[in-house]
């Protein structure tokens, strides 16, 4: 807690967090015509394996890798595949922007949730904040306009509705186990999971020499994005990370459109907005209480 004064120390390291999952968006849509997207969580994972093991073995945290609570690892990593899956197939349907503002969404499903499965208590500000990021959710997804919820919608809130119960199993597993020892079961219960699925039909497909760099820049960005945004939580409180976390959707709408010409969508830009403002709202308050029962 020593470091937990450090906002723009965090906000740095949140910068990479928003390159990371920036990175991750765009190497998916790159190689989304060679690989399906359990084809790329393989090669995301194995990536990552290789990574956090360096990482342990450089930093001298390699004894916190224990085979220990691996039911709670194996539940967090269905889960987690699933959503990621769910992501990347939603990833080819809907603009950069729209999937962003849809994943904001998460947090306010987590503070729903967390009554029921992590026994909090469920306050009047997390039910107003709820029922505030909800309106913002309509208005990203316009689920009655002309459109209507496309499945690339339906993704996109499947996918955010996973990300929520990953968050929850984390939560739980981080009072006795250390973030390496949870990124490194990640990493390789999701390549198991990952080549089940895709060698499912006797058939995996090979990144070729166009594809490669790609799959390797979706490797490092996921564990870049992860890394930062658990390393500056411990640098500062939530409601410092999450307004920069928030960066994630301009940067990415500006990517989509330089790079993909997907237009500016105002009205994906007010619902994240009012998604951002409820999230915020429940973070204060949580904060609040935590500081006046003198546990921050």
């Amino acid at each position: 807690m020593g470091d937990v004064h450090r906002p723009f120390l965090a906000a740095l390291w949140m910068m990479g967090s928003v390159a990371g999952f920036s990175l991750i968006a765009v190497s998916g849509r790159q190689i989304g015509t060679a690989l399906n997207p359990p084809e790329m969580m393989l090669y995301r994972s194995l990536i990552g394996v290789a990574l956090v093991v360096a990482y342990a073995l450089l930093s001298g945290r390699l004894a916190e890798i224990r085979a220990e609570r691996l039911g709670f690892h194996l539940l967090r990593n269905v889960i987690h595949f699933a959503g990621q899956n769910l992501w990347l197939y939603a990833l080819a349907l809907i603009p950069l922007a729209q999937l962003f503002a849809v994943e904001f969404s998460s947090p306010l499903m987590v503070a729903l949730a967390a009554p029921l499965l992590l026994g909090e208590r469920m306050t009047a500000t997390k039910a107003v904040s709820a029922a505030v990021g909800f309106t913002g959710i309509l208005i990203v997804a316009r689920p009655f306009s002309e459109g209507g919820l496309g499945p690339g919608i339906l993704l996109a809130l499947a996918s955010a509705l996973a990300f929520a119960g990953t968050a929850i199993v984390t939560k739980r597993l981080t009072r006795r186990v250390t973030v390496v020892g949870i990124l490194f079961w990640l990493t390789v219960m999701q390549s198991g999971l990952a080549a089940a699925v895709a060698g499912w039909d006797g058939a995996i497909a090979l990144p070729g020499p166009v594809e490669l760099p790609w799959v390797a820049a979706m490797g490092i960005g996921g564990i870049v994005a992860h890394m930062g945004l658990t390393k500056a939580l411990t640098l500062a409180p939530a409601t410092i990370v999450v307004p920069v976390d928030f960066l994630r959707l301009p940067v990415i709408a500006v990517i989509g459109m330089l790079a993909y010409g997907e237009p500016m969508d105002l009205w994906v830009f007010l619902g994240g907005a009012i998604i951002f403002c409820a999230n915020w709202l429940n973070l204060s308050a949580g904060t609040a209480r935590a500081v006046a029962s003198g546990k921050v």
